[in-house]
């Protein structure tokens, strides 16, 4: 019986799906906590350019940027530990992008949200622009 091999970027697609599904879950409890999507998935153009989760604003009219981290398990420090200095300026970059379009700068803040196994956690004003 032949063996069956997997095809080239079914991996990356099930990721996708999965990162999908987590921002599906995250978008869900923000918006359950009055936040409104004002965009998803924003991408700098570019090859490897960097990506916004999802782009909500609160209330009073602060813009959150927000990084979603999904991790099936806690070793390693779990979803929150890969979101390294590197990672954090590039969100900062793609914010900078963001806010281009606005006549006037709003208040921002930074939050991640975090899905692992022990179920779902939003850290508000997890980092600032400095890192």
């Amino acid at each position: 019986m032949p063996m069956l091999q997997q095809g080239r970027g079914e991996g990356s697609r099930s990721t996708k799906v999965r990162g999908d599904a987590a921002e599906n879950e995250a978008l869900a409890l923000l918006q359950a906590q009055g936040l409104r999507l004002l965009e998803r998935n924003y991408r700098l153009p570019g090859r490897g350019a960097p990506e916004l989760d999802l782009v909500m604003q609160a209330a009073d009219g602060t813009v959150v940027f927000v990084e979603v981290r999904q991790r099936s398990r806690n070793d390693h420090g779990g979803a929150g530990a890969s979101i390294g200095a590197a990672k954090r300026a590039r969100i900062v970059r793609a914010a900078q992008h963001y806010l281009m379009r606005w006549r006037r700068l709003p208040p921002v803040r930074f939050d991640v949200v975090l899905l692992g196994p022990d179920g779902l956690q939003w850290l508000q004003a997890a980092f600032d622009a400095a890192g």
